[in-house]
């Protein structure tokens, strides 16, 4: 936000009351404590107007009023009031502020932010989030409408567990299908299968690891590994069991 009078809002950050105070140090006879400044002086983080490196600057806090006057780099005042948007926003600091401070003026201000960032758009991690998001893929693969499927391509399948007989989360489907079925229907049917075994096991999610697929004996098989879990996991291809078996009706896909 900006104030009314135009003057630029510069991004600064109190570093501390440095109250450089006349009579703050004064000797009071009477035991009382001394009188509350009419100012107070803080050193403060700016970028400046040009928007440059970050430097140390002045700003004047009126404790009766609550006014800000922020000396400009150019030397023009900048004023606002303390409990004002305006205000509130100008002593926000940013990690990158005070990086810029570590940088230019060799400072040592790690762990120094009050704990509120300033929003400039999206993080690193939001942006990797939404771009994890936009790679992921629906538990069985989306095809056209014209797409044929016949109950005479799928030949069988099963689901075991792997580990050596030990306890563990993984888990392969193999399926046995006509040679030269679709490869999007072949992986229907390998997915469709782990839906109703987990179904019968009580589990509720299949994260997809790898699929490998041959032709032998006129046939074609797939090999599918998943990761078995009660909550849904991470993964570009997730299956939901009940949600899974609902579409593998709708598209006439067995799942045993």
């Amino acid at each position: 936000m900006r104030p009314a009078y135009r003057q630029p809002l510069t991004f600064i950050a109190a570093l501390g009351f440095c109250a450089v105070l006349s009579g703050c140090a004064a000797d009071n006879s009477d035991g009382r404590p001394p009188e509350k400044p009419d100012h107070v002086t803080a050193s403060i983080v700016t970028t400046g107007k040009s928007g440059g490196a970050a430097r140390l600057g002045q700003a004047r806090i009126s404790t009766k009023s609550g006014e800000i006057l922020i000396l400009e780099e150019d030397g023009s005042v900048t004023k606002m009031n303390l409990d004002s948007p305006a205000g509130r926003d100008a002593f926000e600091v940013t990690e990158a502020d005070l990086m810029a401070l570590n940088a230019n003026l060799n400072l040592d201000l790690t762990g120094a932010t009050g704990g509120r960032r300033r929003s400039s758009g999206p993080t690193a991690q939001e942006k990797a989030i939404a771009e994890f998001a936009r790679r992921t893929q629906p538990a069985l693969p989306e095809w056209s409408d014209d797409k044929i499927v016949a109950s005479e391509d799928f030949l069988g399948s099963k689901v075991v567990t792997l580990g050596d007989g030990k306890k563990t989360d993984l888990v392969e489907v193999t399926a046995n299908l006509r040679e030269g079925v679709d490869a999007d229907i072949a992986f229907s049917y390998a997915t469709c299968a782990l839906a109703g075994w987990a179904k019968a096991e009580g589990a509720r999610y299949g994260r997809h690891i790898r699929t490998l697929q041959q032709t032998r004996d006129g046939k074609l098989l797939i090999g599918a590994a998943f990761t078995i879990s009660d909550s849904k996991p991470l993964g570009l291809r997730v299956m939901e069991t009940n949600e899974t078996l609902r579409e593998c009706k709708a598209r006439g896909i067995p799942a045993a």
